[in-house]
């Protein structure tokens, strides 16, 4: 019960371990957050490197899916976030364009693709 007070150099002693304890503890925690964040962008780079390249030309389909719309080059930006467009070839481009189905005025692709000049 007579137990004497701690001297001040005890005090600023103790005063240090803890400043350590928790610094180590924030280090530590930063230390997992960096992780996780390295762990998320490498995730979003890997599904970038598997996702498909873009098509380079596009059709767009009507209401029905069965009327074709338009011919697209593959970065138009009027479809852009279209559900109603499909990935086709050159070729099948062509022959789009051929059978009359009409050249999207804003990326004109029978230019592009060297129908019309």
């Amino acid at each position: 019960m007579n137990d004497p007070a701690p001297s001040k150099l005890d005090l600023l002693y103790f005063a240090r371990r803890v400043v350590i304890q928790q610094a180590t503890a924030a280090v530590a925690q930063t230390d997992t957050w960096i992780a996780q964040e390295e762990e998320r962008q490498a995730h979003r780079r890997q599904a970038e490197e598997m996702r498909p390249p873009p098509a380079e030309w596009l059709l767009e389909r009507g209401l029905n899916k069965t009327n074709l719309v338009a011919v697209h080059v593959g970065g138009c930006w009027t479809v852009r976030k279209s559900s109603r467009c499909i990935g086709v070839s050159q070729q099948q481009a062509l022959d789009a364009l051929r059978q009359q189905v009409p050249s999207c005025t804003h990326c004109r692709p029978d230019t592009a693709l060297g129908i019309l000049d």
